[in-house]
């Protein structure tokens, strides 16, 4: 079955809750669609129509990204997984970056942090996945690889969670891998799993440097939410076009990088019958460990195992 959601104020909120009722209970295998806002909270249709300024139905005191839900999947129960399968993203016609002007370790390092807040306006063109904005006198033209930065299940955890930081139940991983034909596996904490999706990305290098992405809305999201009874996961893990990927999230990018690379050797002890330490030894010719983001409070690392590396 197919759900739509409205693009609506009462869909939409600002944080992660155990508490929070869902907007929508769907069936495992259900797909939904719906389009989401901008990192501004913004939406505009087309091209010259003023952008729509959506709120939280939350009422936040520290509001976070825009994302839609929660949505309860019947039957989903703490200790099972959530796959998220993305069947489509189709962006928006318009996207935003920023660099510089405030204070954060990279504007610091970089020496830009007293410097004027840089705004990069982009023009989208879904139908040919590229993208164009102007500096200076200069065109500047690029090519889309869009994707969700933020999916994720209600943390185990009491109160209310800030979105910016990813964690073990998914969030803002802000990880470009995750476009169209992936699949992000969740671990569920909570009965009905309580999945939120936002902030959608246009095209994002590795890291995401200045702090953002082409931060965009999208026209639709197509995904289909399924759940895992036999999985047994305690961080995300992503099936994705090219290969599989794990993630670690830390403050310490070493840290990142461990829990990582200690996640892809189990995967990979698994799916091979092989020993820890042959996994290891394996995962140091076949695996990429790659920078994920270092802007989001805990920094992300992502080890990326393509198909067909070891035969």
């Amino acid at each position: 079955m197919i759900h739509k959601i409205e693009l609506d104020s009462k869909n939409i909120h600002g944080s992660f809750s155990r508490d929070y009722e869902p907007i929508l209970t769907v069936q495992s295998g259900d797909s939904i669609q719906l389009k989401t806002l901008d990192i501004q909270w913004g939406y505009s249709e087309t091209e010259g129509k003023e952008r729509t300024i959506f709120q939280s139905r939350e009422k936040e005191e520290k509001l976070g990204h825009p994302i839609f839900g929660p949505i309860a999947i019947d039957g989903a129960k703490p200790g099972m997984v959530l796959e998220v399968r993305t069947n489509e993203l189709v962006p928006g016609w318009y996207g935003r970056n920023w660099a510089g002007g405030v204070q954060s370790w990279q504007n610091e390092k970089l020496g830009i942090v007293g410097s004027n807040r840089v705004q990069l306006d982009w023009k989208l063109n879904a139908a040919t996945m590229s993208g164009s904005c102007k500096i200076g006198e200069r065109d500047i033209h690029v090519g889309l690889s869009p994707f969700m930065g933020l999916m994720g299940v209600a943390p185990a955890e009491p109160g209310v969670h800030h979105t910016a930081p990813p964690s073990y139940f998914g969030g803002n991983i802000d990880c470009k891998e995750l476009g169209k034909g992936s699949s992000l596996f969740l671990p569920i904490s909570v009965d009905g799993a309580l999945f939120s999706i936002g902030d959608g990305h246009a095209l994002q290098g590795d890291g995401e440097s200045s702090g953002t992405a082409i931060e965009c809305p999208m026209d639709l999201v197509d995904i289909t939410l399924i759940v895992h009874e036999n999985m047994d996961l305690n961080m995300p893990r992503a099936k994705t076009p090219s290969g599989w990927v794990t993630f670690g999230f830390n403050e310490d990018l070493n840290e990142a990088a461990a829990v990582a690379l200690d996640e892809m050797v189990m995967l990979m002890k698994d799916l091979y019958s092989i020993s820890k330490e042959e996994a290891t030894a394996l995962a140091s010719v076949a695996v990429d460990l790659r920078i994920t983001q270092v802007v989001n409070g805990v920094k992300g690392v992502h080890a990326v195992l393509p198909y067909g590396a070891i035969r």
